[in-house]
């Protein structure tokens, strides 16, 4: 049987390449010398390899597999997925075994069996090998990446004289980059579990479903340092995303939030690298504005929070404004009824629903606020005092 086989190698070889490319879209792409070079070769040298193990009755040996653990570092150089090469050695030990028992008879069935026994070990051999090369491959590429895209990161967030980093490490940051600040909330399988169980692989898992949405959006490994609660997110991009609309940056941190399982709250700008720390800076300040009012989680930028962003610059009139509600500071149901009030635009039933009293309960906190304080959610010019003093006194 295995010198009926390497006679067949040449033919057999053209049939298992003519399967790859029809069955294998991601073989069908590889240039056509390297199909006929590279593939063809080690298809060659299984072919023969399985011929020689049977009809030695014998494993492969480890300097066997050396070429196929060498043509599997290749395509992970090349970025073929690992199970497309390990359906490719399937295929190839399928083939083998159809061309092996194709002209078998009833008498033959004890070698049919014990090459069939053959075949199952040299399938495991392959598979741990070509596995192995694989992955080892993909783990120092992976690690050069990652360490190149730190350090680019770190770069562009410390403001480092960029040309000068382009010349000594090679790696030139993209035109412009859209900077985004998340607060990523806990999962459920987050909470309630000790530090080091259940509760780290859960935050792990939501990290790594925030990066893919947020590769998936920019068609290259985005640049982050992301932790459980959140963190920051450097995307490189030709021009500024849309803010709305489909395949804007809403959307985008709306499906993040869908894939991690958690409410993510965001602000974003788009800058020239020179400009990455000031905008960082800013995003992060927004999201600790947006947290410190109350808002809901998703997407923010500047303007939607000017006043707030405003009032939280140190100044005298800060202190000053804070003061306004400094009788309240003993009665903090009134504070928090003046805090609900505002947020539900005045409406004495919402409030009274949010904060699980009668609306007459509302009406009767907010004289005794407009008694200590002498402002009135009634009166435009004290409706303004009151909201600034709310801004205010979350920032001092």
């Amino acid at each position: 049987m295995a010198g009926r086989l390497r006679a067949r190698v040449p033919a057999l070889t053209s049939r298992v390449v003519a399967r790859l490319l029809s069955d294998l879209p991601v073989y069908a792409e590889l240039p056509h010398e390297e199909i006929a070079g590279d593939i063809a070769d080690i298809v060659q040298h299984n072919l023969r390899l399985f011929a020689d193990v049977v009809e030695q009755r014998r494993p492969a040996t480890d300097a066997e597999l050396a070429q196929q653990r060498d043509s599997s570092a290749q395509r992970a150089e090349e970025g073929v997925p690992l199970d497309a090469i390990l359906t490719a050695y399937q295929v190839g030990i399928a083939m083998c075994w159809e061309e092996t028992a194709r002209d078998a008879g009833p008498g033959d069935l004890p070698a049919v069996l014990e090459i069939m026994d053959r075949i199952m070990v040299l399938q495991q051999q392959l598979t741990s090998a070509v596995s192995g090369a694989y992955l080892e491959a993909r783990q120092i590429l992976d690690s050069q990446e990652h360490g190149g895209r730190h350090a680019l990161m770190a770069a562009l967030l410390a403001g480092e004289d960029l040309d000068r980093f382009t010349r000594r490490t090679g790696l030139r940051p993209a035109a412009r980059y859209l900077t985004m600040t998340l607060a990523l909330d806990p999962h459920d399988d987050e909470r309630g579990q000790p530090p080091g169980s259940g509760a780290d692989v859960a935050a792990r898992r939501k990290i790594r479903r925030i990066r893919t949405a947020l590769d998936r959006f920019c068609g290259v490994p985005a640049l982050t340092a992301l932790d459980a609660g959140g963190g920051t997110v450097l995307l490189p991009v030709a021009e500024p995303p849309p803010w709305n609309g489909p395949g804007g940056l809403c959307e985008l941190v709306e499906e993040a939030a869908l894939a991690a399982g958690v409410p993510v709250t965001a602000a974003a700008e788009t800058v020239e690298p020179g400009a990455v720390p000031a905008a960082v800076a800013r995003n992060a300040e927004i999201v600790g504005l947006v947290a410190r009012t109350g808002r809901p989680a998703g997407l923010y930028r500047l303007d939607d929070v000017l006043l707030e962003y405003q009032l939280s610059r140190p100044s005298e009139a800060l202190d000053g404004l804070a003061r306004l509600l400094s009788p309240l500071e003993a009665k903090p149901e009134l504070l928090h009824t003046l805090e609900t009030y505002l947020a539900h635009g005045l409406d004495r039933r919402a409030a009274a629903a949010a904060l699980h009293v009668h609306p007459n309960t509302v009406d009767y906190r907010i004289r005794r606020i407009n008694g200590l304080t002498g402002l009135s959610p009634a009166r435009p010019a004290d409706l303004q005092h009151l909201n600034a003093a709310l801004v205010a006194r979350r920032s001092v």
